[in-house]
């Protein structure tokens, strides 16, 4: 048997990682300032990370949701701690998509509407909804088509409120920052529209921090930059930094049923442990507010280089908007700075790297950045 063809790989095979460090397996150390895709966010193999998951597995690393588990529960009351929403209901699952996928079914139930309004460039899963809500026709099968998605210009007031004229509106689901699409950020002035249509509509909000949520843009939430609260926040990719887990937090207006929503694997007690362990490293760290200190010094240092176009982010997600004849600068900084990063087509590099990343790590990637693109 053969592995299914899906992924463009880089011919790399990574074999130790530490911080905001791996190594192959010819022993060549490489900056990471991809993160796997926004994933590590307290660092690779932290030492309280690993404490925490092998303390547990030696205990026990599974039962189903049949049983209490106080892990669930401590969970719950740090995250509502971190981030700032004590007074939301938590919901565990595994991954962005379906957490995203129960947060549009969970806006369903609860006003009876079907309309789900998303936006130009928005990624929010491959899962059935999740990728009906997603702007990209390759990934989205016949099966999944479905006239339940209007798909909006992003940051037109004009429309949305237009589309609420229109139809009858389950859910607006945004992304604060757009990561796929290219780095977008969600203006303060936007989501606040987006809350006060939402109240006025009997609507929901719902906020995918999947990728620009856990502390990534200098706030727990890059929601929260607009001072509004949504009524339903999704989100996976740091909370368990490479452990598999997702989770939607829930406004108190909504009542939970049994039967609602389910999961086997949600909530697990090794996933609980992991995401316990990211939420005490961002605390006892300060990792939030080195992503924003951090953050803000790589963007002021990159908008210094002329020939980038443009440099758009907040905290530790930027988009670095390139020239289509520096196309060829992401390449080179991995193969010849040995620094990943990730991309958005077309010619956008994107960092995603741990929360710790430390300033030195910053100014190294400043320097080598410069060199590629004058290359």
């Amino acid at each position: 048997m053969k592995l299914f063809d899906v992924y463009p790989v880089n011919d790399i095979i990574i074999e130790k990682a530490l911080g905001s460090h791996v190594w192959d397996d010819k022993g060549t150390q490489y900056l990471d300032l991809y993160g796997g895709h926004a994933v590590i966010s307290v660092g690779h193999t932290h030492p309280h990370y690993v404490k925490r998951l092998t303390d547990q597995l030696h205990k026990v690393g599974f039962y189903s949701n049949s049983v209490k588990m106080p892990l669930q529960e401590e969970l719950a009351a740090l995250l509502g701690k971190v981030s700032g929403k004590d007074d939301y209901q938590l919901f565990l699952c595994n991954s962005g998509a379906e957490a995203n996928e129960n947060a549009l079914k969970l806006a369903s139930f609860y006003n009876g509407k079907k309309k789900v309004i998303a936006f130009k460039k928005a990624f929010h899963g491959r899962t059935s909804l999740a990728v009906a809500a997603t702007d990209n026709p390759k990934i989205v099968a016949p099966v999944n088509e479905t006239d339940n998605i209007v798909f909006l210009p992003w940051e037109d007031q004009a429309a949305l409120e237009q589309a609420f004229q229109q139809y009858e509106v389950s859910s607006v689901i945004i992304e604060g920052i757009q990561g796929v699409g290219g780095i977008n950020v969600a203006s303060e002035a936007f989501l606040q529209k987006i809350r006060s249509l939402c109240d006025a509509h009997n609507a929901v909000f719902i906020a995918d921090s999947v990728q620009c949520g856990y502390g990534r843009s200098g706030k727990f939430y890059s929601h929260d930059f607009a001072g509004v609260n949504a009524d339903i926040y999704s989100m996976a990719k740091g909370m368990g930094n490479g452990f598999p887990i997702g989770a939607i937090i829930i406004a108190p207006k909504f009542q939970a049923v049994y039967g609602m929503l389910g999961t086997t694997f949600g909530g697990n007690h090794l996933a609980c442990a992991a995401a316990l362990a990211v939420l005490e490293t961002i605390q006892a760290e300060k990792l939030v507010e080195n992503a924003a200190a951090i953050g803000n010094y790589l963007m002021e240092n990159l908008r210094t280089f002329d020939k980038v176009k443009e440099v758009r982010g907040r905290g530790l997600m930027i988009g670095i908007d390139l020239p289509e004849e520096l196309s060829h600068v992401r390449k080179e900084l991995l193969h010849t700075h040995k620094i990943f990063t990730g991309e958005a087509k077309p010619n956008v590099i994107r960092l995603l790297p741990s929360l710790a990343l430390t300033q030195a790590h910053a100014d190294q990637f400043l320097e080598a950045f410069g060199k590629a693109i004058n290359k």
